[in-house]
């Protein structure tokens, strides 16, 4: 099995990738040497079958998760929105393409099975030196969607019903889910990829999905890592979740607490961006803002949002394994498909990795 025919290099790449390991420490895990495992993934040399096993063993993935012979695309850390860039590191910005990678390829999976929603944005990316102000695109992906005026109420569901793949990442130490939220449109379907730890704040959440949809809308073609890209994405997610026009009939014209929290509520935004909206429309000024900030911080515990922003998960793969279900696919048959282990299946479905049936009690 030492023919290159038996093996993809950027298998071992993207496996290695998603381990959170250097070509070092896959080295040392799998009892060879790092000059190979460098060569092997350039494609310079294939490794022979009692390496592959161990290469498997060591990144946990099966023998036949090497082999070429289905879709796999590459995506560029170039090519990826991250939503804080500074603050994620070399390594955690592979693991997330790599991950992304793998979402795409679930998802090409599922619509050999399913027909997934028609992508519905606005064609805004024809000319990339040409950009739409983030409040007009805003405003047009509003339009198009039909929300008129009023809250979006579950916003990562609105992001799958028009096209969108959503994903929530993992919670792994140090990994994917320590990045807030990144999306790419390297792929067939745009995809966003939100995370466990910004899901704990709805809230937040909330906001981290629109700015995702503001880079969507706004940045084909554009390199991602410019600040101005993340201040383009800040003010489409602002516009997109709470519009000027109805705001400025909205917010009070002078600092109301009781009344912020209300709207926060009503608009499933945090109270601190009613307030930068509020200065930012004109409403009070800098300093009445910065006293507002430091209220704030002195009591950062804000009212819990009500019950219908709760639930802002993905769940557009899994429901249609659901629908996939009812043709026969199985995690088992999805798996020989993708040559994954069951269990990654499952995990990127958002499934958890228990086959037992759950106990409810009723009280």
């Amino acid at each position: 099995m030492h023919s290159r025919t038996y093996f993809e290099p950027d298998r071992l790449r993207q496996a290695r990738q998603l381990a959170f390991m250097t070509k070092r420490e896959v080295a040392e895990s799998s009892g060879i040497s790092p000059a190979a495992v460098g060569q092997y993934e350039a494609g310079i040399a294939a490794p022979r079958a009692d390496t592959l096993k161990r290469l498997a063993v060591a990144l946990d993935v099966p023998v036949e998760f090497f082999a070429p012979g289905r879709p796999l695309q590459r995506l560029e850390t170039s090519e990826t929105y991250f939503e804080s860039l500074r603050a994620t590191t070399t390594k955690q910005r592979h693991s997330a393409t790599s991950f992304a990678e793998q979402i795409w390829e679930l998802s090409y999976a599922l619509e050999t099975h399913v027909r997934f929603p028609h992508i519905v944005l606005p064609d805004s990316q024809g000319n990339p030196s040409v950009k739409r102000a983030a409040e007009d695109a805003a405003r047009a992906v509003r339009d198009l969607w039909g929300l008129d005026s009023e809250p979006v109420g579950h916003l990562v569901s609105q992001l799958e019903a028009h096209g969108v793949i959503g994903c929530l990442a993992p919670r792994t130490p140090g990994g994917v889910a320590r990045i807030n939220a990144y999306s790419t449109l390297a792929f067939r379907r745009p995809v966003v990829v939100l995370t466990a730890d910004r899901a704990d704040d709805v809230l937040r959440h909330r906001f981290s999905a629109a700015h995702e949809l503001g880079h969507l809308v706004l940045h084909g073609g554009s390199a991602s890592g410019e600040p101005w890209l993340e201040r383009e994405a800040d003010a489409f997610a602002a516009e997109f979740l709470t519009p000027r026009v109805v705001l400025l009939d909205e917010l009070p014209s002078r600092l109301d607490f009781a009344k912020l929290y209300r709207l926060s509520e009503r608009w499933g935004v945090q109270v601190r961006m009613l307030i930068f909206r509020s200065q930012e429309l004109g409403l009070i000024s800098e300093s009445t803002a910065r006293r507002a900030y430091i209220r704030m911080s002195q009591s950062p515990q804000e009212p819990r949002p009500i019950r219908q922003y709760d639930g802002e998960v993905p769940s557009m793969l899994n429901s249609a394994f659901e629908l996939a279900s009812h043709r026969g696919v199985s995690v088992g048959t999805l798996a020989d498909q993708l040559r994954w282990h069951p269990r990654r299946v499952r995990e990127l479905l958002g499934q958890a990795d228990d086959p037992r049936p759950a106990l409810r009690i009723v009280t």
